[in-house]
């Protein structure tokens, strides 16, 4: 080996190596479109069935059936959207009924209260509630410049959304009327020796997110029925919108339950401003607490075991570990497609690489 090879050699390396850096900067940059894609590759995989079941049973031509389950998926979520309006005005009636003043002295007395708990102070608290300034302390540094900078932020985001809703709509109507136009984009990209096994990749690919996408539902149901029941023993207005709302959150894993809880206790308390804070608000919110809690144990021992194990193959211990390194690399949406696009890789790696050892440990189950 001479040093022209070697020279070579490195060349070669070195522009693997810059093309590998610049194919990853480029999926960075538009990391909008390919979560537009997976979102209405999600879209088309769930409404596959209703557009099978117009054509096949009622005998509707393909683009009218595409139409029709694109007009039912709009109008549920629109629906769902709608379900959100009476919580809203409940909430901005709750809080244009609120006397701040009742609420920062309720405040003042729940924390001397509590310090007079755990010994940190002694007295009678009425006394400590006239010497305490706990709520100027709560106004110091209020600043109403936020205002424009928070409309400018709200607009942005709107129109953000119309266009990834627009998009997302236009993607998932041609994946709907033509079921193997996603196919045939990633054919392009793959020899002409490995097509059959990689039409077989996207076929098992399919069948593995259909049954963890239904998992999920399945999911979500449990804990909205346990947040329901939760929320409507405690008495909150808007019980059914609010246990849907911070269900829907435990689509993010990990993080989402916990902002789901922080919400569901945030509007379980407004519901109830004027109150007692120490007879009504504190034990309600204790309740609600403790249905949060046990929600969560039902979907950590049984929900979410039941959907990795029979829905993905995977281990719930390896989708733990997939889940915390795909939020570190690529944030809450790493978190969302972490699964899928690891189930993904595992079938790809079985149909291509199926000699390799470490894929037959890593895929035995599939």
């Amino acid at each position: 080996m001479n040093s022209k090879t070697i020279a070579n050699g490195i060349l070669r390396a070195v522009a693997i190596l810059v093309g590998v850096v610049l194919f990853a900067l480029f999926l960075y940059k538009i990391q909008s479109v390919l979560a537009y894609l997976a979102i209405a590759a999600v879209i088309a995989l769930l409404g596959r069935p209703i557009v099978l079941f117009l054509r096949r049973r009622l005998k509707f031509p393909n683009t009218l059936a595409v139409v029709v389950t694109m007009v039912l998926m709009l109008s549920l979520f629109l629906g769902i959207l709608a379900l959100f309006i009476p919580l809203i005005t409940e909430q901005g009636k709750n809080l244009s009924l609120l006397d701040i003043e009742d609420l920062k002295e309720n405040i003042n007395t729940l924390y001397l209260q509590t310090l007079e708990y755990f010994g940190a102070t002694s007295g009678n608290v009425n006394e400590l509630i006239e010497e305490s300034h706990i709520e100027e302390s709560m106004l110091k540094g209020l600043d109403l410049g936020f205002i424009p900078n928070f409309l400018n932020t709200f607009v942005n985001a709107l129109s953000t959304f119309s266009v990834g809703l627009f998009s997302v709509l236009f993607i998932s109507f041609f994946f709907l009327k033509d079921s193997k136009l996603l196919q045939n984009g990633l054919l392009i990209f793959v020899p002409d020796n490995k097509e059959s096994n990689m039409v077989k990749s996207i076929d098992k690919i399919n069948g593995l997110l259909s049954r963890y996408f239904a998992g999920i539902l399945l999911q979500l149901f449990i804990l909205f029925v346990i947040y329901t029941i939760a929320l409507l023993i405690v008495g909150v207005e808007n019980a059914i919108v609010i246990a849907f709302l911070c269900a829907l959150f435990n689509i993010i894993p990990y993080v989402g339950p916990i902002i789901g809880g922080v919400i569901m206790i945030t509007l379980t308390m407004t519901s109830f401003l004027g109150s007692d804070f120490s007879s009504v608000l504190l034990p309600k919110a204790l309740y609600v607490f403790i249905g949060l809690v046990i929600g969560q144990l039902v979907d950590n021992f049984f929900s979410q075991p039941f959907i990795f194990s029979t829905s993905v193959k995977s281990h719930p211990l390896e989708i733990f570990l997939v889940i915390i390194i795909a939020g570190l690399l690529f944030g809450v949406v790493g978190m969302v497609v972490a699964v899928p696009g690891y189930t993904a890789i595992k079938v790809v790696l079985k149909e291509f690489l199926a000699e390799n050892p470490f894929v037959k440990k890593l895929t035995k189950n599939l």
